[in-house]
């Protein structure tokens, strides 16, 4: 049996106690009953995954994934695939917008280098996990051998499973790559059925003459390679990248560990979708941090059954709406653990044939 294989054997149902459990500690909160909206839906999700109603989230981790695309040399990006490199000496120097945020939220950075084009070396903080110097232009034949894609994978679950040492509650993921909206926007089409142009934005910023070659690119790469919908490995293979793969290798290595998993952008939900087809059972696992601009991961979010956190026009990737919405999960967790119950705050209850619609709110 394979390391993937293993990995998704181990992804359980959530625990339906422990869910149980903290519904009833909801409605013993000093709140109306519902009153906190989402935030009580996202308490008792991570209970469930974490099969403890009273669960806590001090240990936050962002791992963002760093490789190249052989499509870069398409012209279908703003910028140079050097720029893939040199961003990650910026994560590594604490000067990117991740590092802002993460630090922001409390969160470990944990940058991998699973296929970046030039030798980054050996750099502190840096996990070096490369399958190859990038991938192949998907636009003439595949990105990937099969073997290098199930290798992005397996690095994925390796990272996560180096990392449990150092302590892991929830993980967001992040990635960086010149020209990886072009490859995550074939992942989308490849399997969901979507026409490119419906899962195509503009990037790094392009304009629309440069969309629109953009979108016939992917269309060239999706007809040159024919991915098999029914076999995400294939699809991964022909028209992935490796920071993708890593991705949906490491939120299988999470859902298998109970670790929930805040999926950031564009590039993120097209691992994660990935991994659910890999895998349908990690589905109650994710959170979606957030609604891209990139109109591929609207549909992408739709497939899954995700409902995103936050829309704050973001497009950036790197982890940093996974890492705004690590901040929520936790408020969420925290109201669930530490308000007072009615005994506890000594408030009396609504009565029981008091009708729900005509509750009083707070006073202020």
């Amino acid at each position: 049996m394979s390391i993937i294989e293993e990995t998704i054997k181990r992804v359980r149902p959530l625990d339906e106690e422990a869910i149980a459990a903290a519904r009833g500690r909801q409605e013993e909160l000093t709140k109306p009953s519902g009153s906190l909206g989402r935030l009580e839906h996202l308490a008792t999700q991570v209970a469930g995954i974490m099969g403890n109603p009273l669960p806590s989230l001090s240990r936050k981790v962002v791992f963002t994934f760093a490789a190249d695309h052989g499509v870069a040399a398409e012209g279908v990006s703003a910028y140079p695939s050097e720029v893939t490199a040199q961003m990650v000496y910026n994560f590594l120097r604490r000067g990117a917008a991740i590092n802002v945020l993460a630090a922001h939220v409390g969160a470990r950075v944990v940058v991998v280098d699973i296929g970046v084009a030039a030798d980054v070396g050996e750099q502190p903080g840096l996990v070096r996990a490369k399958v190859a110097d990038g991938t192949r232009n998907m636009a003439v034949g595949p990105a990937m051998t099969r073997s290098q894609a199930l290798e992005a994978l397996e690095a994925g679950v390796a990272v996560l499973e180096a990392e449990m040492g150092n302590g892991i509650d929830i993980i967001g993921t992040g990635d960086m790559g010149i020209a990886n909206t072009t490859t995550s926007s074939a992942i989308v089409a490849a399997l969901t059925g979507a026409p490119v142009h419906a899962v195509t934005g503009r990037g790094t910023g392009i304009g629309p003459q440069q969309l629109l070659h953009k979108v016939q690119i992917i269309e060239r790469a999706l007809a040159v390679n024919q991915p098999d919908p029914r076999d995400p490995l294939d699809v991964l293979a022909k028209v992935g990248g490796l920071e993708i793969g890593g991705l949906a290798g490491l939120i299988l290595a999470a859902a298998a560990n109970r670790i929930p998993v805040v999926v950031d952008g564009f590039i993120s939900g097209a691992a994660a979708l990935l991994a659910w087809a890999l895998c349908p059972a990690v589905q109650p696992y994710l959170i979606a941090a957030h609604q891209s601009v990139e109109i591929g991961h609207q549909v992408t979010l739709r497939h899954l059954g995700l409902t995103p956190l936050l829309d704050l026009s973001l497009r950036l990737g790197e982890g940093t709406g996974a890492a705004l919405g690590i901040s929520i999960v936790e408020a969420a967790v925290r109201c669930l653990t530490e308000m007072a119950t009615f005994a506890e705050a000594q408030v009396a209850q609504a009565s029981e044939r008091r009708e729900t619609s005509g509750a009083p709110e707070h006073a202020g």
